[in-house]
């Protein structure tokens, strides 16, 4: 399924966020979008997972506009990874990523076998099996950034979207999340500072700066270092290593 985003326009605190915003990502294509903070990345991501409401434009899940879809419409089609999580109650692992089979419940409705294979399917995948019956408040951060993709995977939807998912991890729990994602061939839209990650996971980027797209393009062509320091403002050194991947270096 595609995502879809035509002039989107957001204002927060009367100051304008995010404006004449237009990108689309393609069935199971990953793209990621960066720049600087406050270039309105993550209030973009909300607009399109249904946080924030925008001003202007629209978003497509597929061929339906996203405000023409219930709540649990839309969460059957998109799952969210976010850098932060707080669930409020001192549930257990398993219950958390049982969470994700909400959308697919009616009022009262218990979990049935078919949810609780698919929990414990996920927390295998992502590697946090043996933690099921674990308090998911005394996980580690990247142990709940894990559990929280298996929450998201668990919900089954066609399309992802990760906003900023690997900051304050280390390095191994950000490979671990963006190779799980990875594998699971979705549509996915994500934020993300690390260009690194950037460039070794998604097919194509969006550079954002003052809330608009500035420039679009595969990981090889965007990352050039004149253009990292238009947009970040530091001076950055370019590697090329054997599979095509890019390797960034910076300095001031």
């Amino acid at each position: 399924m595609d995502i879809r985003v035509e002039d989107l326009e957001k204002s927060l605190d009367g100051r304008k966020i995010i404006e004449h915003i237009h990108l689309a990502a393609r069935d199971r294509e990953t793209v990621g979008i960066i720049g600087p903070n406050g270039s309105g990345k993550s209030t973009l991501l909300k607009c399109i997972y249904r946080v924030l409401e925008p001003e202007k434009g629209k978003v497509f899940l597929g061929s339906e506009e996203l405000k023409e879809l219930s709540v649990r419409e839309s969460a059957q089609r998109q799952a969210v990874l976010a850098q932060h999580h707080s669930t409020g109650f001192d549930f257990t692992v398993l219950e958390v990523v049982l969470m994700g089979r909400s959308p697919y419940k009616g009022l009262l409705e218990r979990y049935n076998e078919e949810d609780f294979a698919l929990a414990r399917k996920y927390l295998a995948f992502t590697g946090m099996e043996r933690f099921a019956k674990s308090s998911f408040a005394t996980l580690s951060g990247g142990e709940q950034q894990r559990v929280m993709l298996a929450r998201a995977l668990t919900q089954a939807t066609p399309c992802l979207i990760l906003d900023e998912p690997t900051n304050h991890l280390d390095i191994r729990c950000q490979l671990q999340v963006m190779e799980n994602v990875r594998q699971m061939h979705l549509t996915v839209i994500a934020a993300i500072h690390d260009l690194n990650i950037a460039a070794a996971y998604c097919d194509r980027l969006i550079a954002m700066q003052h809330g608009r797209i500035i420039r679009e393009g595969t990981p090889k062509d965007l990352l050039t270092e004149a253009f990292l320091y238009e947009l970040y403002g530091v001076h950055a050194r370019i590697v090329e290593l054997g599979d095509g991947t890019v390797v960034i270096s910076y300095r001031l």
